[in-house]
C-alpha cells in the first residue's frame, strides 16, 4: 500500500496544516489540491457528498502531495468498507462520544478477525487486486481519526484516546460550543477553556490532537502550542470571501 505522509507525520510528531473541503466536486478538489496543504478534509457530513463524489475527488488528488482524509456522514461501518475500498488514506468518525464507539471506529477499519471491515479482492485501494500485499498493509497505513465534539465526550477523552488503533483526536469547536449554549461561537474562550485542558492532557501522553477553525492567526497559536494536525479554513469560505472582496472591490469608491 502507498506510504501514508500525513499518518507518519503524526507519528512523527510533525505539524500538518490542513484544509476543509465542502463543495463535493472533483475539479474543485483539484484546484486546492495543488496549493500544497499538509491534507484535506473530504467531507460528507456537511456537504453533498456521496460515494461517487468521493470517488472522484479521490482520483482528483492523485499525484499531489495532500493527503485526502474522509469524515463519512456518520459511524457506519457499510460507509468505512465502502470508502476505505476505494483507497481512502484515513477517516475521521464524527461524534464519538465513548470508548466503546471509539473501539467499533476502529473495528470498522479492520479486517478479521482484528475487526469488522469485509474483505473484497478487486478493489480500487488495491489497485484492483494488483497488489497483494494491500490487506497485511493497510491497517499501518490508513489514519484513524475521531472526532470529539461534546461535553459528554470531552469527560471521556482519555478512555477514547486510549482506544488501541486511534491515530489522533479531532477537536469540534462548533459542536461543542452548541453543546455548551453558544451555538455559532466556536472562538468563545469558554469553549477553548474546555478543550485547550483536554487537548494538553492528550498531547502530554504522545496522542496527536487536531482541529478546524476559520481564524488563522488563532489556527497558528496551536500549532505553536502543540496540535499537530489543524485546518485553517474550507474551500466554501475561500470561494464565498474571495467573491464578496472582488464585489466589494468593484464597487468601491474611485
Amino acid at each position: 500500500m502507498p506510504h501514508n505522509p500525513f499518518l507518519q507525520a503524526l507519528r512523527d510528531g510533525k505539524p500538518q496544516i490542513g484544509l476543509w473541503v465542502t463543495l463535493a466536486d472533483a475539479l474543485t478538489t483539484e484546484v486546492v489540491a495543488g496549493a500544497g496543504y499538509d491534507w484535506l478534509l473530504l467531507d460528507m457530513e456537511h456537504s453533498a457528498a456521496e460515494i461517487s463524489d468521493v470517488t472522484a475527488q479521490l482520483q482528483a488528488c492523485h499525484g499531489y502531495a495532500s493527503t485526502a482524509i474522509v469524515r463519512p456522514d456518520w459511524k457506519d461501518p457499510v460507509k468505512v468498507t465502502r470508502l476505505l475500498d476505494l483507497g481512502a488514506p484515513g477517516l475521521l468518525f464524527p461524534m464519538v462520544q465513548t470508548a466503546e464507539e471509539a473501539a467499533a471506529a476502529v473495528a470498522a477499519t479492520r479486517y478479521a478477525p482484528r475487526g469488522t471491515r469485509g474483505f473484497a479482492g478487486t478493489t480500487r485501494a488495491s489497485d484492483f487486486g494488483r497488489n497483494t500485499a494491500y490487506a497485511h498493509t493497510v491497517e499501518d497505513q490508513t489514519a484513524v481519526l475521531l472526532q470529539v465534539e461534546s461535553l459528554q465526550a470531552l469527560n471521556n477523552i482519555e478512555a477514547i484516546a486510549n482506544t488501541e488503533g486511534v491515530d489522533g483526536i479531532f477537536f469540534g469547536p462548533d459542536d461543542i460550543a452548541a453543546d455548551m449554549g453558544l451555538i455559532g461561537q466556536p472562538m468563545h474562550d469558554d469553549v477553548w477553556a474546555q478543550i485547550l485542558p483536554a487537548a494538553m492532557r492528550l498531547m502530554s501522553k504522545k496522542m496527536p490532537v487536531g482541529t478546524m477553525v476559520g481564524d488563522v492567526t488563532f489556527a497558528r497559536k496551536l500549532v505553536q502550542a502543540g496540535f499537530t494536525f489543524v485546518a485553517c479554513g474550507s474551500d466554501a469560505g475561500l470561494l464565498a470571501k474571495g467573491a464578496d472582496a472582488l464585489l466589494a472591490q468593484m464597487k468601491a469608491p474611485q
